[in-house]
């Protein structure tokens, strides 16, 4: 597999970013070692740009009448290699090669058929949409690894997403023109597609995690027979008779919640960073009760589950975030390297540029909206930690409002999704 060409831009007028971008890719698709004949795009905007979304479609459509089909959405900040936009006009593009009987693109309008043989999908869904976390639970289950990433779509405007599939010939799609709003959409990939995934937690725990004994809906009642809000007060060495301290270390505080049938497979609860493993699932915490000594968290509670209570740690999430590119190196690699091969990664000019040798064609990276800019230390610095762990490759990404992997909806995560070449 060849590199994905790729190309960023920010400008406040959308048409010079996407000619900025287009100049990009199409230099890139002119050099030996990457792709010349791509078909699938994956396309994300900032929010600032959401308004326009048809017009950028349209306009890179027409540029690019190669490709066939595409997907993406929009972000309040957009990724892309060594790079984040935040708060500012800007898109990034990246250009597939792959197999055309190996991907589907899907829509709600333009479902995925049962014809198609699922292994996996990147998923782009809107927050706002009825019963999201069944609707991506419910495509895991359709694709043979049970595996889906990517993303909710974040936007102070119009959470857009694009989804084109046959230069717009798919039956239902009608006036839409591949930009739509609401439920899910993405690309399914075939088992000939060849990905590592990864998640990466942003939070760590404060103490030890606690057993479930006593919920009702999203109240926690009791944990290991205590009053939950006893434990958590306690866990945070605050009292309520100071309400003031107690208010500011409670909105500091999240829960990281655990299923009982993950709990059964002997998960990874948390790993050797110190944060939480990719089983546990971090959700806010929306109120307290204190009749009932209760505390309501954003999600369905139920008895026989494990809660930690957890804070953001920068210091940490710089770690995970290295040690899930170093497992996807580590993956990729083989054990023993050709002498060429070596020489090439060796060479000054493959650590400046993307380098088959890598066996990484593309990558696709989503992040939370909060984990951005100051959260890992300064400008584009989540993003410069990922091309020093895992080399200098093709990417681009977005900065969610929920992000996805498995079957789960994340939050204060990283998704690293990486097509390996193979």
């Amino acid at each position: 597999m060849k590199l994905f060409p790729y190309g960023h831009a920010t400008h406040p007028q959308w048409g010079m970013a996407a000619n900025l971008v287009l100049a990009q890719l199409r230099a890139q698709m002119a050099l030996h070692g990457y792709a010349g004949s791509p078909t699938l795009a994956l396309l994300y905007i900032t929010d600032h740009y959401a308004a326009d979304a048809r017009e950028i479609l349209e306009h890179l459509s027409a540029e690019l009448p190669e490709i066939t089909d595409w997907s993406g959405t929009v972000g309040v900040g957009i990724a892309s290699n060594n790079v984040e936009y935040f708060d500012e006009p800007a898109l990034a593009v990246m250009l597939c090669e792959l197999p055309s009987d190996q991907y589907r693109v899907f829509s709600g309008v333009a479902p995925l058929g049962l014809a198609f043989e699922a292994h996996t999908a990147l998923v782009h869904a809107d927050g706002q949409a009825p019963d999201v976390a069944e609707l991506i639970e419910e495509l895991a289950a359709r694709t043979d690894s049970g595996y889906v990433f990517g993303g909710l779509a974040a936007s102070r405007g119009k959470a857009v997403q694009f989804a084109v599939s046959g230069n717009g010939n798919v039956k239902g799609q009608g006036a839409a023109s591949g930009v739509f709003s609401g439920g899910l959409s993405g690309v399914a990939f075939g088992p000939e597609v060849t990905l590592v995934s990864r998640v990466t937690q942003g939070c760590q725990p404060i103490h030890r995690a606690h057993t479930v004994t006593a919920a009702e809906r999203n109240v926690v009642l009791t944990l290991d027979g205590e009053p939950a809000l006893e434990v958590m007060l306690r866990e945070l060495n605050v009292t309520l008779d100071e309400p003031r301290e107690a208010l500011q270390a409670v909105r500091a505080t999240l829960v990281g919640l655990t299923e009982p049938a993950a709990l059964d497979d002997a998960p990874q609860t948390v790993t050797r960073t110190g944060n939480f493993g990719p089983d546990v699932l971090v959700r806010h915490i929306i109120g307290l009760d204190p009749a009932r000594a209760g505390v309501a968290v954003a999600d369905v509670v139920t008895e026989g589950m494990e809660l930690a209570f957890c804070q953001r740690n920068a210091q940490a999430a710089r770690a995970d975030l290295m040690r899930i590119c170093a497992e996807i190196r580590e993956e990729l690699e083989p054990q023993e390297q050709a002498l060429e091969t070596a020489a090439a990664l060796a060479q000054s000019e493959a650590e400046a540029a993307p380098h088959p040798a890598r066996a990484i064609a593309g990558a696709i990276y989503v992040s939370c909206s909060g984990r951005g800019g100051a959260h890992f230390g300064g400008d584009s610095a989540e993003l410069q930690i990922i091309r020093r762990a895992l080399g200098d490759v093709p990417l681009v990404g977005f900065f969610a409002g929920g992000e996805i992997a498995r079957h789960h909806l994340y939050g204060y995560t990283g998704v690293l999704t990486v097509f390996t070449g193979k």
